[in-house]
C-alpha cells in the first residue's frame, strides 16, 4: 500500500514538473518570440506551400508579437490575403479593413482595398437574386479607383466596376419588367429610372429608356415619354429599341422631344454612347505583393433573360404596355 502511494506521489510530482516546464517554455516564447524576420519567413513559406489558414495565423502572430516591427504592417495585409485564398471571406474583409484603418495611404493599402473588393465580388450572385454583395463590391471598387488611381489594381477595379454595374442594372430591369407585367407602372418606372440615370454605360440602358417611353405613355405622361424617346434617339440612333420607341410615340401623334430631368441627366453623355469595355491590367505590382491576376476573377453567369435590341422583340401586353420576359 505504501509503495502504491509513493508511486502515485512520484507520478503527480513528475506531471507537475513537466507542466511547469511547458508553461515556462510558453512563457519564455511569449516574452521572447522569434525575431520578426524569421516569423515572416515562416508565414511566407506556409503561403507559398498553399497552407492559407496556417499562413494567415502566422502573419497574425507576427503582428501580435512584434506590433512595431517593420514586418508587422505588411503581415496584416498578407494575413488578409491568406484568408482570402483560404476562402474565409469574412476574416479576409475584417483583417483588410483593419489594415486600411490603421495604415491608410501606404503602398499596401491598395492591396487591402483590393482584397475587400474581391471578397465581396466573389459573392456576387446572378441578377435574379439578392445584390447586397454586388453593391458592397462596387462601393469598395470605387474607393480603390478614387484613392489609388495609379495602383496596379486600379485597372482591374475598372473592369469589375463595369461588371458590377451591369449586374445591378440587370437586376433593376428584372424587377422593373416584373412590375410592368403586373401593371404596377409607377413602380416599374422607378426601376427603369435607376438604370437610365445610374447605369448609363451598361448594356441595359437602351431597353430602360424604351420602357420609360411605353410605361409613361401607358400612364398618359406624354412629356416624360417624349423625353425618354429623345434621349434614346440622340444617344442610340441606330438602336432597334429607338425604332420601337419612335413608332410608339408616332402612333399617338407625338414625336421625341428633349426636356425634364432625364435630358438633364444625360447632358454629359455624348451621342452614340456605347457600353464601356474591360481593358487588360498592365501596371507593375510592388515587389513581394500579390498581383491582381493572383485573385480569382469571379464573373457571374450572364443574364440570359435580359432581352436586347438585336435578340429580342417586345411582347404585346394589355393596356398598350409591352414587356420582355420575366422569370
Amino acid at each position: 500500500m505504501l509503495n502504491k502511494q509513493l508511486i502515485l506521489f512520484v507520478s503527480i510530482a513528475a506531471a507537475i514538473q513537466l507542466g511547469a516546464c511547458s508553461a515556462n517554455k510558453d512563457a519564455a516564447k511569449a516574452l521572447n518570440p522569434d525575431p520578426p524576420e524569421k516569423m515572416y519567413a515562416a508565414a511566407d513559406g506556409a503561403l507559398q506551400r498553399g497552407n492559407w489558414t496556417a499562413a494567415a495565423r502566422r502573419f497574425e502572430d507576427l503582428d501580435r508579437d512584434h506590433p512595431y516591427a517593420q514586418e508587422a504592417r505588411r503581415a496584416i495585409v498578407m494575413a488578409a490575403f491568406s484568408y482570402y485564398k483560404a476562402g474565409k471571406f469574412p476574416e479576409a474583409i475584417a483583417t483588410a479593413q483593419r489594415y486600411t484603418t490603421m495604415h491608410p495611404g501606404t503602398k499596401e493599402a491598395a492591396l487591402a482595398h483590393h482584397i475587400i473588393a474581391s471578397a465581396h465580388f466573389d459573392e456576387i450572385k446572378e441578377p435574379q437574386r439578392d445584390q447586397t454583395a454586388t453593391r458592397k463590391a462596387l462601393a469598395e471598387l470605387k474607393t480603390l479607383r478614387q484613392r489609388y488611381p495609379d495602383s496596379p489594381y486600379s485597372k482591374q477595379a475598372e473592369n469589375r466596376i463595369l461588371i458590377a454595374e451591369d449586374i445591378l442594372a440587370a437586376s433593376e430591369m428584372n424587377i422593373g419588367r416584373y412590375y410592368q407585367k403586373a401593371n404596377n407602372l409607377a413602380a416599374a418606372i422607378n426601376r427603369f429610372k435607376v438604370v437610365a440615370t445610374d447605369y448609363q454605360t451598361t448594356s441595359h440602358v437602351e431597353e430602360a429608356l424604351y420602357r420609360l417611353v411605353e410605361t409613361n405613355m401607358a400612364l398618359g405622361i406624354v412629356p416624360e415619354a417624349q423625353a425618354a424617346g429623345a434621349v434614346l434617339g440622340h444617344n442610340f440612333p441606330n438602336s432597334n429599341w429607338y425604332k420601337d420607341a419612335h413608332a410608339l410615340l408616332k402612333s399617338s401623334g407625338v414625336q421625341p422631344q428633349a426636356g425634364g430631368w432625364l435630358s438633364n441627366a444625360w447632358k454629359s453623355v455624348m451621342p452614340g454612347a456605347q457600353q464601356a469595355k474591360p481593358t487588360p491590367v498592365t501596371q507593375p505590382v510592388p515587389e513581394g505583393l500579390p498581383g491582381p491576376d493572383q485573385l480569382p476573377k469571379a464573373i457571374p453567369p450572364p443574364a440570359s433573360d435580359i432581352p436586347t435590341a438585336s435578340t429580342s422583340k417586345p411582347k404585346q401586353m394589355g393596356l398598350g404596355v409591352t414587356v420582355g420576359s420575366v422569370n
